[in-house]
Parts: structure tokens; sequence; C-alpha cells
């Protein structure tokens, strides 16, 4: 890998699969990709995808919740590139759909742990390399209070309420932080939501990261 590539760096955490993948491959015809994810395998089918395409990208098999990996990733970027243009935040823990009566505590603690912590987390780590000028990308699935929704909808909101306490704290200063709402699409978290539902309607991920990709432009 050349390390003294001029484009600007694109972070992608949760880039294995689904918007998250879509938003890499998009990002790569401008950016240099550090694409993150805990599934190897679909990181180089990622990676494979953006090299056809001409594009170039660095994969970082680790999970969002070890802080100590995290930590020694953005130490990297930093030491490597000095900043990072544009952070997008995909990774996601989807618990099963269940009443909140019947919560399995490994449930709810992943949720909290990949949802809540690690974004608390990571919003310190990556704050200093996107500066005034970079951008944080987050997705909003307001769920909360919806029946069976209770880990997934309790903490997807607890992590959007980061997302927008740093986005009115960053507004005259930066980084720009966006809080971005996707149309339904047929990805693996939809599926354990909805199993047996017919995927014909829903917007393909590529095509919604085109459309998200133009409203941040």
């Amino acid at each position: 890998m050349d390390t003294s590539t001029p484009l600007p760096i694109a972070l992608v955490t949760g880039a294995s699969r689904g918007l998250g993948a879509a938003m890499a491959e998009a990002l790569a015809k401008t950016h240099h990709v550090v694409a993150v994810a805990r599934t190897t395998g679909a990181l180089e089918e990622l990676d494979d995808r953006i090299q056809a395409a001409g594009g170039q990208a660095t994969l970082a098999p680790m999970d969002i919740t070890n802080t100590g990996a995290m930590a020694q990733l953005c130490r990297s970027i930093h030491d490597r590139w000095g900043a990072v243009a544009t952070w997008v935040h995909a990774a996601v823990h989807a618990a099963p759909l269940t009443p909140v009566a019947h919560l399995s505590e490994g449930d709810w603690a992943k949720s909290v742990a990949c949802n809540v912590t690690a974004t608390g987390i990571l919003i310190p780590f990556i704050a200093p390399l996107l500066g005034t000028d970079g951008q944080a990308v987050f997705f909003d699935d307001p769920r909360a209070g919806e029946k069976f929704y209770g880990a997934y909808g309790a903490t997807k909101a607890s992590q959007i309420a980061l997302a927008r306490s740093w986005q009115a704290e960053t507004a005259k200063t930066g980084p720009r932080v966006h809080i971005l709402a996707p149309a339904p699409m047929p990805t693996a978290t939809r599926a354990r939501f909805h199993p047996g539902e017919d995927r014909e309607g829903l917007a393909s991920p590529r095509d919604e990261a085109a459309r998200l990709m133009a409203a941040l432009s």
C-alpha cells in the first residue's frame, strides 16, 4: 500500500455489508477508505470490489467494542495519514425482536456495548482526526418505544442522542456531524427484524448510498 496517497481518508465503521459496505464503495471513488468490521472475509470481498473499480482501501478487521484496538487504529491513522476527512459510522448490533420482559442479558449487553458505549468512546477518539474541517455521518432508525424493539430501539436512540449532542456542540466550529435517515433496504439487519418480508420494493444499499452521498455534498 502506498502510504503517500494524496487521497483524503474515509473511515467506515461497520463496513463489511449492507449500507456500510455501500458507503465505503461510494466513498472509494474520491477517498482512500479505511474499512472496519469484524468479518474478515466480507472485508476482503469489499476490498476486491473497491480495487476493481480503481479505488484504494485499508482493511481493519476488528471489533469496535475493543477499545484498545480502536485506540491503536486511530493512532495508526494519525501516524500514517494525519487526519480523517469523513467518518461513516454504520456499525450496529441488532438484537432479535422480543418483549422487553424476555430480553436476554447477552443481547442487552451486546446492544449497549456496540450501539452506545462504543459510540461514546469512538467520538472522542476520532474527533481529533476530523479536526474542524472533517465530517461524521450517523444513521438514524427511530424505533424507540415500538413493541419488541426494546434493546435495539433504546440503544439506537441513545447512539443518535450522542450524535445530536455532538452535532449541536460543533455546529459553529466543526467537524460537521450529519444524522441521516436511510430508506428501508434489504440488509441483514432488516431481515433479522422482518423475516419473510417481500424485499422487492426495498431500496438497494448501493442506490441509497448514492442518494445519501449526494445529500452530504
